[in-house]
């Protein structure tokens, strides 16, 4: 292999690290902490209270106010149910304060809660004459209820009367939320034409694996103009770092606001939506807490203080799962399209479209087979292997040419023994690979195109709640890591489990090393870059055991099985592949391209040129050098 070729992997091994580095793997913030947030991390021991959601009470109506009849109630809940949701609507302050899901379960076995009362706060915020309306300080009136909707009335002493009707939709997870105020013209200014929303949030640790699940909650938005998300980077927590909360103003109008788990999310859309100058804001919690993050974002969106126009909001309330994400997007109210499946982060341009048009298609109709999701993913890997075989062929075979002209490579290095004939040796070299059509990148480029394949169910594997408390085999779950293997102890690197899957993932990836090695032909004065080239490539598994060790089992037995596929590919190839034959095929090319030039095999010969044309051209420099 030249020197191109080891660029090439040196090229592909960087990706793979960057990858991993993207997805969060052994992610740090190198800013350094504040005083501030490691008081705010203490004050936090005390989930239950909601002293740190709420501003401070009202410790005495005044009669005369004009929010004097909202001013002190009794709280109290309101649900709503369409089977797949229960949501709870609290009469203080009029917002969601509870959400259950119906079919999913937490690790106990019960239906699984996003959030309840005293770890969720939504207070909208409107501007008045004399005074303002912070609605978590409010109590309401239920004045209409059913199992799918609700009315709440915010009665003020003299000036009508402010409206939250929520209403479930059938069949699916959107809650819509319209806000109307009636006959409060003098309560507000003429000017006033916007409503402000604060909505903070704890997220429930969901799952068992607290570090992988913390990597995947996130903050994420979309903006207005923009078909793709972007996600707020909120940086863990370790014993070298205390807690360091991020905070972002997005300038531009949000179609929608999601507060992610891994699994699941609630989204907070607007129908006209959000203007520009939104503040996000986020913090990790510590493992141990029951929580992953808390979570904040401040915005506003129009208002219309004569009532003639409700200002209408939608929750997403649900799984993130593709297909009921796209579904519940044609729910959208505005008339932008909201791309709630945007929630669900598939990676990069290309790889996204992979797993969009390839990946999650194949896997839908496999799953519709009702077959253990560990088949499935067997199935999907054999599929995916064979779409990509052409190339594996054509890299395999473009190493077995260069193979198969190693007698004349061998002629040329004996020609040419002395260092300083290093330059004449390349070219004559080359000469021999362009002679026979015969590229030296051949055997990585394909290779290439394997790669986004591989970085694809990278993505998508722990992305797909449908794999979520499945087992297989050993692994119990395959969407989080397999511990057939524990102790009590935490090891560096490693932690308290040995996952069996990741350790077969790194055993297969160095023997497919191996073979890799051993089919590669050393181009002349490569040896010392080829030595690099092998550390490089045997430092990889040993990166993948301490990164994937806490990573999903459904990932790592994916790359297992593409893996063992890839070696027994590999060997099937080496022992029905005659180098003799491929040497005395080159040699009929050759003869057959000399009496007829149209003939010649162009596989490799334009880029041969050019190198040959490069090589001259650094000879020439070199002997101008000389003669200076």
């Amino acid at each position: 292999m030249d020197r191109k070729s080891f660029l090439g992997v040196v090229l592909i091994s960087a990706l793979l690290l960057l990858v991993l580095l993207w997805g969060g793997i052994g992610k740090r913030n190198s800013e350094p902490s504040t005083t501030k947030y490691q008081k705010e991390l203490a004050q936090q021991d005390s989930m239950k209270t909601q002293e740190e959601f709420k501003a401070s009470a009202i410790t005495q109506a005044d009669s005369l106010s004009p929010l004097f009849p909202s001013l002190s109630g009794t709280e109290s809940m309101v649900y709503l149910d369409n089977g797949l949701v229960k949501i709870g609507i609290t009469t203080k302050g009029a917002v969601p304060a509870f959400a259950q899901l119906a079919g999913y379960n937490d690790q106990k076995g019960n239906s699984i809660v996003l959030f309840s009362q005293d770890e969720r706060n939504l207070n909208f915020k409107i501007t008045g004459k004399n005074q303002n309306i912070n609605t978590q300080n409010l109590y309401f009136e239920t004045v209409e209820s059913s199992a799918s909707s609700v009315t709440m009335r915010m009665n003020t002493n003299g000036y009508g009367y402010l409206d939250f009707v929520y209403t479930l939709n059938p069949e699916s997870y959107m809650l819509n939320l319209d806000i109307k105020a009636v006959g409060m013209g003098d309560f507000f200014t003429a000017d006033l034409n916007t409503l402000s929303a604060d909505w903070i949030q704890n997220l429930r640790q969901q799952e068992k694996g607290f570090d992988f699940e913390q990597r995947y909650t996130t903050l994420t938005y979309k903006r207005s103009d923009h078909r793709k998300a972007k996600v707020l980077n909120v940086a863990p927590v370790t014993k070298k770092r205390t807690p360091k909360s991020s905070a972002k103003t997005i300038e531009e109008p949000l179609d929608w606001v999601a507060f992610k788990n891994q699994f699941f999310s609630c989204v907070m859309i607007s129908s006209d939506t959000y203007a520009g100058g939104s503040k996000l804001s986020g913090i990790a919690y510590e493992k141990g807490k029951g929580y992953l993050k808390k979570l904040q974002a401040k915005t506003s969106t129009a208002f219309d203080p004569n009532g003639s126009q409700p200002t209408k909001f939608q929750f997403y309330i649900g799984p993130n799962d593709y297909r009921i994400l796209k579904q519940n997007s044609k729910l959208a109210n505005g008339d932008q399209k909201i791309r709630l499946n945007r929630v669900i982060d598939l990676g990069w341009p290309v790889v996204r479209e992979i797993n969009r048009f390839l990946i999650i298609p194949l896997f839908n109709l496999l799953s519709k087979w009702d077959m253990n999701m560990g088949l499935v993913i067997l199935l999907m890997t054999l599929i995916v292997k064979a779409l990509v075989f052409p190339a594996q062929i054509k890299s395999f075979m473009s190493s077995a040419k260069m193979r198969a002209l190693k007698p004349y490579i061998d002629e040329v290095n004996a020609k040419y023994p002395k260092p300083e004939d290093a330059m004449k040796k390349q070219q004559e070299t080359m000469a021999v690979y362009s002679k026979y059509g015969v590229s030296p990148m051949g055997g990585c480029l394909p290779s290439l195109v394997q790669m986004p394949v591989w970085m694809a169910f990278f993505f998508f594997v722990p992305n797909a709640i449908e794999l979520r408390q499945q087992s297989f085999l050993w692994a119990t779950d395959l969407t989080g890591f397999d511990e057939l293997i524990r102790w009590n102890t935490n090891i560096p690197l490693i932690g308290n489990h040995l996952s069996i899957f990741c350790l077969l993932f790194c055993v297969t990836n160095i023997i497919n090393t191996i073979y890799s090695m051993q089919q590669q032909q050393m181009a002349p004065g490569q040896e010392e870059s080829m030595k690099m080239m092998k550390w490089t490539m045997y430092l990889m598994p040993v990166i993948f055991f301490f990164s994937f060790n806490n990573y999903s089992s459904g990932l790592c037995y994916y790359y297992f099985i593409s893996g063992l596929v890839g070696i027994i590919t590999m060997i099937w190839l080496r022992r029905s592949t005659d180098e003799k034959a491929i040497l005395a095929k080159l040699e009929a090319d050759y003869e057959a391209s000399r009496n007829d030039p149209s003939k010649r095999k162009q596989g490799g010969s334009s880029m041969m040129a050019r190198l040959e044309a490069l090589q001259r051209e650094q000879e020439r420099l070199q002997k101008q050098q000389q003669k200076k």
